[in-house]
């Protein structure tokens, strides 16, 4: 005989419930069906053993994040060691819905679990007639219970840092795409329409944009003239093709066409124009916010290739995860299975055919190159994607390692190992972004301060600017080169008065000198508050190394 109890997750808490009769009930599923929608039958197949409710919101939202992600909460587990039957003589099962949060507790609890079958069609009821089976739970308390966890759940999970999105760089990509599709094809539109009144600009100016910006700029081709020429220079910039249009448009073969034909024309022409400036503007756009969410994969192999490839895969974060394998086949799907399915051969690359590598590539090393690429897609997309500070560094480097690649498949030069190269990015970011902390003391007994603060530091490497983040105050800023034989004023480091207003990126230019102590005194500082009192305060310093 095995006694099953059956574990429901609810917004409002966690509830057991003893099934009776599991035997019996097992035999008989057809009809189990049928009696969980009438609560006086299902009354009788199933008891409330034990409830226990949520303390509160962040506790409901941190016990179904546990539960979504198939861990067993320390609530959880202290609700069923308690509330479950231990030892006898009959065996205790207990069932849940989600196999995975059952394989979670079948490593912390003694007795089996079981999932689908009868347990899911009791589990089925239990939702129906949950409010039923608690007492003091009515229905409205508990749809509010789930909605409201709903709506911190759906919070959590969508949650994301907005300077990192990738989700922008996968609309843009989609957009940009669908932008080149309408362009070209109102573009063909626009020469075909215009092509009636003048045939002869189509094999002058082939291009789709400039033959929109022309259209618009000269209308009735009989009205073009002399005067005409400077501004049709402006949009081909070309003297002699602009001279071109001019003697085409008196003896052109088209026919005539009436205002109001021209009219429409013009404004289909101007939204072209308008949507050609816009794909530029959204182009822009893209790159920088590709340097944003993913500099490294841009800096390797190029914001619009690179942006494909987060498109593809969904995210960056599945991108990061993907090996490289399936990074080089990405985008060649239909093609990898069509040549599994006849057994032919697989195609060698995917949307990472684009970048120029494969491009430059001789045909025989198209292949190994674009695996070599796709290895360093995969490490630049890791890098963007768990790295806490965003940086182009190891990008710049992974390129420079596919370009000695590609030299070594035509020169035979041997390139540098990639621990070498990993050790030079390393030591090269560590540099760029260290951080230091600068503490002020000011003591200010209701009128003008005057805090004296020293900032020492090596000049180990070659310094170019320093950069101070001030807030709010007027302050007097000098720089003083403390040499072994005393002190001297470094060059332009008179002091010099500035007004704060909101926080300002200030620039010091230094001169560096070999084994030198640099000295920064803050020696001014006016307040314009309310008398202050005595407080500490960080602010940061970063050190830019070109």
């Amino acid at each position: 005989m095995v006694l099953l109890h059956v574990l429901f997750e609810h917004a409002a808490g966690y509830a057991l419930f003893a099934v009776k009769e599991v035997e019996e009930i097992g035999m008989l599923l057809p009809q189990v069906e049928e009696n969980v929608l009438n609560i006086g039958k299902f009354n009788s197949m199933v008891s409330l053993a034990a409830f226990f409710p949520f303390k509160s919101a962040q506790a409901a939202l941190e016990n179904i994040n546990a539960v979504s992600e198939g861990v067993v909460h320390a609530d959880l587990k202290l609700f069923l060691e308690t509330n479950l039957p231990h030892g006898g003589k009959k065996k205790v099962a207990l069932g849940v819905a989600d196999a995975k949060i059952g394989a979670a507790l079948q490593e912390e609890l003694t007795c089996s679990i079981q999932t689908g079958g009868v347990v899911a069609e009791i589990l089925r009821g239990v939702r129906l007639h949950f409010h039923s089976l608690v007492k003091g739970l009515t229905g409205q308390a508990a749809s509010k219970a789930q909605l409201g966890l709903g709506h911190s759940y759906s919070r959590a999970k969508v949650k994301f840092n907005v300077n990192r999105a990738d989700n922008m760089i996968i609309q843009s990509i989609a957009l940009l795409d669908q932008l080149d599709k309408d362009i070209n094809t109102f573009s063909m539109r626009v020469r075909e329409w215009y092509g009636y009144h003048f045939p002869e600009l189509i094999k002058i100016v082939p291009d789709n944009s400039m033959y929109c910006r022309l259209a618009q700029l000269i209308g009735n081709r009989k009205e073009l003239s002399e005067e005409s020429l400077e501004s049709l220079e402006e949009v081909v910039m070309d003297s002699a093709k602009a001279q071109a249009i001019l003697e085409a448009s008196r003896s052109s073969m088209g026919m005539d066409i009436s205002p109001i034909d021209l009219i429409n024309i013009e404004r289909f022409s101007n939204r072209v124009v308008s949507l050609a400036s816009y794909r530029l503007e959204l182009q822009e756009y893209l790159r920088s916010k590709m340097n944003q969410v993913a500099p490294n994969l841009a800096a390797l192999i190029g914001e619009v290739v690179g942006a494909r490839l987060i498109s593809h895969a969904g995210s960056l974060t599945n991108l990061a995860k993907y090996p490289a394998s399936t990074v080089q086949i990405l985008g060649a799907e239909k093609a990898l299975f069509r040549a599994l399915k006849t057994r032919g051969n697989t195609p060698k690359y995917g949307l990472i055919f684009h970048s120029t590598f494969i491009g430059r590539a001789a045909a025989k090393n198209k292949g190994r190159i674009s695996r070599y690429l796709a290895n360093k897609c995969t490490i630049a997309s890791r890098i963007d994607c768990f790295s806490e500070v965003p940086t182009s560094v190891f990008g710049d480097k992974l390129r420079d390692q596919v370009e000695e690649r590609l030299s070594f498949y035509e020169t035979g030069e041997v390139p540098r190992k990639n621990v070498d190269v990993m050790k030079e990015a390393v030591k090269e970011v560590s540099l760029t972004f260290e951080l230091l902390r600068l503490q002020i003391n000011i003591e200010a007994p209701g009128f003008k301060s005057l805090p004296m603060v020293h900032w020492i530091f090596y000049s180990r490497c070659k310094l170019k600017t320093l950069i101070l983040h001030i807030s709010r105050q007027e302050i007097q800023v000098s720089l003083v080169c403390m040499t072994c034989s005393g002190f001297s004023t470094c060059d332009g480091s008179l002091p010099i008065s500035l007004n704060f207003t909101e926080l300002l990126l200030f620039r010091m230019h230094i001169y560096p000198q070999c084994g030198v102590h640099f000295v920064l005194c803050v020696c001014r500082s006016y307040y314009s508050d309310s008398p202050l009192i005595q407080y500490s305060r960080w602010i940061t310093l970063s050190r830019l190394y070109k």
